[in-house]
């Protein structure tokens, strides 16, 4: 032991080192890695519960408890009054169509508005030949309201197969037992002629001095129209503008009232040389005036 001053004696202590080991300051450091501290706060807790539920549902006893659970308070909470629809409201479709939406719109009211799908019932009846557009949605009070928008037939169409009434787009709208069922639409036949709807409401306006002589269109070729008119007259008309050669046609009628003679077909189809066709009657009289002219009568 050292002396120290007047003889005191003085006992050396050694300190201890504050600093942590090499081990524990790896450790530490390890543990304040990022990773490290998001699997402690994040993926041991995971992994707990994980095991916990896949041992409790491991059970198939427990399992169906579980769902059976579930189930009821999921129907408790979607059967309540305020999510009820009760009844379902149509507004812009006569009685026909209505009836036909509420048979092919799948569900038995009351029902639940968690079980109504809006866009499945909208596409629905939409695809109904007399809808031309619709909108599905839930009001307050339990109603599912479909607001509806009705083609507008313009157009009889006489098929092979039968005879429809068009719109103005040339849309099917519905099937027709007899023409007179709908003697108030003009008619058009041909095959193809409900792509060409539009030019033949053109042709029907521009039409509109014939009045009750004019009998409908007829489509030729899937590529020109025939005006028929009664006592077997045509007006063929071409591919390209055919409303103005049925107003050159009409406008020479006027003044010369050529549709009120012996003509059969005024054949339009070539523009700058029109061609009419006389009856059989007209061609036989026009025959014997000639001979009883050559006769020198």
């Amino acid at each position: 032991m050292p002396l120290e001053g007047a003889g005191r004696i003085r006992l050396s202590t050694k300190r201890a080192d504050p600093a942590p080991s090499r081990w524990s300051y790896r450790l530490q450091r390890w543990m304040l890695t990022p990773g490290i501290r998001l699997g402690l706060r994040i993926g041991v807790p995971f992994c707990l519960a994980f095991a916990v539920g896949s041992a409790f549902l491991s059970s198939e006893k427990r399992r169906d408890a579980l769902n059976m659970f579930v189930a009821d308070v999921r129907a408790s909470i979607q059967e309540r009054p305020e999510f009820m629809v009760n009844l379902m409201a149509i507004d812009g479709a006569g009685d026909s169509l209505s009836a036909d939406i509420r048979e092919v719109v799948p569900f038995d009211f009351p029902t639940s508005s968690f079980d109504l799908d809006v866009e499945q019932i909208r596409e629905i009846v939409v695809g109904l030949d007399p809808v031309k557009s619709a909108t599905v949605r839930i009001r307050p009070g339990g109603v599912l309201q479909v607001d509806v928008v009705e083609r507008v037939p313009v157009v009889v169409w006489r098929t092979r197969e039968g005879i429809e009434i068009l719109d103005e787009t040339g849309a099917h709208v519905d099937d027709l037992k007899a023409r007179s069922d709908r003697a108030d639409l003009p008619l058009i036949v041909g095959d193809a002629a409900d792509k060409s709807v539009t030019e033949a409401m053109a042709l029907l306006h521009a039409a509109q001095p014939l009045g009750k002589r004019l009998r409908g269109l007829a489509r030729i070729g899937e590529r020109r129209w025939d005006v028929v008119l009664d006592r077997g007259q045509r007006i063929m008309l071409p591919t390209e503008r055919p409303v103005r050669a049925l107003e050159r046609v009409l406008a020479v009628n006027e003044v010369q009232e050529l549709l009120e003679r012996d003509v059969a077909v005024v054949d339009m189809r070539l523009g700058n040389r029109p061609t009419i066709r006389m009856t059989e009657n007209a061609i036989e009289e026009w025959w014997r005036i000639r001979k009883a002219s050559g006769n020198g009568q």
